[in-house]
């Protein structure tokens, strides 16, 4: 590794702290006057996800396309390094990595009862019955467009470390070789500070979403005097501990608590299909819902409601595409780094595989244990969560129903701490390697501004717990931060692509030299 001296003078503090100063002032103003914040917030997330929710939905659809046209065509062929190079990282360790940094502990919240937030929406109605529907969308929401996101922008960033070797370590970078000097300038400087603020608005609202869930689960096994939130306070101090030990160990600490979330995740996963009683209904409509989202695929991704009668694109669609926007400027940064000796195909399809494959897994299992149960009339919980409106209670519920609930509970519980401390570790290492001026490629962040974004990336969450509404409106400033992003995207994917022709230009020369 590189000598780190005088690394102080490398670092660009504005990038450093004007996106915190920024976001944490907006939480500040959200605190104080939550009923103006929300007015205004509201009206601005009405204009970006139903006025121009078409834009999230296009370009969904468009980086998907491309993924597969990565995956097929000439570019497959890169490898994310030197022409020979062999990956660093097994099959297994580079999956489990790149699969944890990808999705937080949500997807545990998520998998237990999304389509029970599906099931009263008139849409599903209008496509038929609520059993046969509220298991297709969450399959269609967590796979194929969301890790077409991170894997088509992983390869960019990908190319852009390994192969061309630059030592500016952000997206403005990654635009190069569309915006040529500007990269440098203010164009350069504004791509870099949005993508920050999209990157704490969105770690604002994933840790904001789920803890609460394990709050409840803490409290429920164990005999504790104190609130919800103080619980959720306590986890989420334990959970940035984690994630800090693994910061502070390199890619090798974060490999190793990858690794402990994946064996974590399936033991999960096989208890409740192995013990719940379910096992046949599971199996069989999951692998229904899912030919069912494959035959309309097509029709579920430009589903735009023009008439606006369940505004379920609104509602769901278009807020989880923008949601998965924001999260790409740390997961695919990550994945791109862990990929180096993969070629551009190997990267795709492999994300795909393990990526995609264990979220639909996850869906599959723990979403039809509970569905099962509603169609057997074992348990109404539709009706249960349109009484209450609390889905952590919900959920806990649903896993008090299991025969091993307490086990589960309790697997559940480690699983979410594992899952948060792996995406965020990951999330720390992205931000500390934007906090410089130049990176070069064997070089890593300083590990006091690694531990300067680990309490960094905890503050806003921690101090957003106190304020269900603040929580509720930094949710939509997560929707709104993802509308320039799009616009970055499209230029880093266009970019790569006329970098990428270059390269395989150059290197079809060096092969043949007098165009033999």
């Amino acid at each position: 590794m590189k000598n780190k001296k005088n690394s102080g003078s490398r670092i660009d503090w504005v990038v450093t702290l004007v996106p915190f100063v920024l976001i944490a002032g907006l939480a500040m103003m959200l605190f104080l006057f939550p009923e103006q914040s929300n007015t205004i917030i509201g009206e601005v997330r009405y204009f970006f996800g139903d006025t121009v929710g078409l834009y999230y939905l296009v370009i969904g659809l468009g980086v998907l396309l491309i993924s597969v046209y990565f995956l097929f065509s000439e570019y497959g062929n890169i490898v994310l390094g030197d022409p020979e190079e062999k990956p660093r990282y097994s099959f297994f360790t580079w999956g489990s990595m790149m699969f944890t940094c990808g999705l937080a502990a949500d997807i545990l919240f998520y998998s237990f009862a999304e389509w029970v937030m599906y099931a009263s929406n008139p849409h599903i109605a209008d496509m038929g019955a609520v059993t046969e529907w509220a298991g297709v969308f969450p399959l269609f929401h967590w796979s194929f467009i969301p890790w077409a996101f991170y894997l088509v922008l992983a390869v960019a960033f990908g190319f852009m470390f390994h192969v061309r070797k630059r030592d500016r370590q952000r997206y403005s970078e990654a635009c190069r070789p569309v915006i040529g000097r500007h990269a440098d300038g203010i164009p350069g400087r504004i791509i870099d500070l949005f993508a920050l603020f999209a990157l704490l608005a969105g770690t604002a609202t994933t840790f904001s979403v789920a803890t609460p869930l394990m709050a409840d689960i803490v409290i429920q096994l164990f005999p504790v005097q104190l609130s919800r939130t103080a619980v959720t306070i306590i986890i989420l101090l334990i959970t940035c501990a984690a994630y800090t030990y693994a910061v502070l160990h390199g890619f090798k600490g974060m490999g190793i608590l990858a690794k402990l979330c994946i064996y974590l995740f399936f033991c999960l996963l096989m208890i409740v299909l192995l013990t719940g009683g379910q096992g046949r209904f599971i199996v069989e409509n999951g692998f229904q819902s899912l030919g069912r989202m494959l035959q309309n695929f097509i029709e579920l991704a430009t589903y735009t409601d023009p008439g606006r009668k369940d505004h379920f694109p609104q509602d769901w669609t278009i807020y989880y595409w923008a949601y998965w926007m924001v999260w790409c400027i740390a997961a695919p940064f990550f994945i791109g780094n862990i990929s180096r000796g993969r070629t551009i195909k190997q990267t795709i399809a492999g994300g795909y595989i393990f990526g995609v494959g264990s979220t639909i897994v996850s869906f599959v299992i723990l979403g039809n244990y509970s569905l099962g149960m509603q169609v057997k009339g074992a348990a109404d919980f539709i009706k249960l969560y349109e009484t209450e409106g609390d889905l952590y209670t919900l959920i806990t519920d649903i896993i008090s129903t299991m025969p091993l609930g307490s086990l589960v509970l309790v697997l559940t519980l480690f699983c979410m701490i594992a899952f948060y401390a792996t995406s965020f570790d990951s999330i720390a290492y992205t931000a500390a390697c934007y906090s410089y001026k130049r990176l070069g490629q064997n070089e890593t962040p300083h590990k006091m501004i690694e531990l300067l974004w680990c309490i960094l990336l905890i503050i806003l969450p921690v101090a957003l717990i106190f304020s269900e509404s603040s929580m509720n409106n930094i949710q939509s400033v997560s929707i709104i931060s993802a509308f320039p992003i799009g616009i970055i995207m499209v230029i880093m994917i266009w970019s790569f692509m006329k970098d990428a022709r270059k390269y395989m230009k150059e290197r079809k020369n060096e092969m043949h030299p007098h165009g033999r």
